[in-house]
């Protein structure tokens, strides 16, 4: 299982907004257009997409926490 905490680099405790926050800083370096030709950047950004879209949604997080603790 995927550490979306540590792929965003927050605390499990992180509030919403230090998750968005982290989030815009690391898509912003890892984004596409930015860095075109490196596959390794395309797969970062993906990751952080995943990890933002399950930590941003209070049921999805809850959900994700349980799992994460089985």
């Amino acid at each position: 299982m995927k550490d979306y905490y540590k792929i965003l680099g927050v605390k499990p405790s992180a509030s919403h907004q230090e998750i968005k926050k982290s989030y815009r800083v690391l898509a912003f370096k890892y984004h596409l257009d930015k860095n075109p030709e490196n596959a390794l950047s395309e797969a970062q950004f993906k990751e952080l997409n995943e990890a933002y879209a399950t930590l941003s949604i209070p049921h999805k997080r809850k959900a994700y926490d349980e799992e994460r603790w089985l």
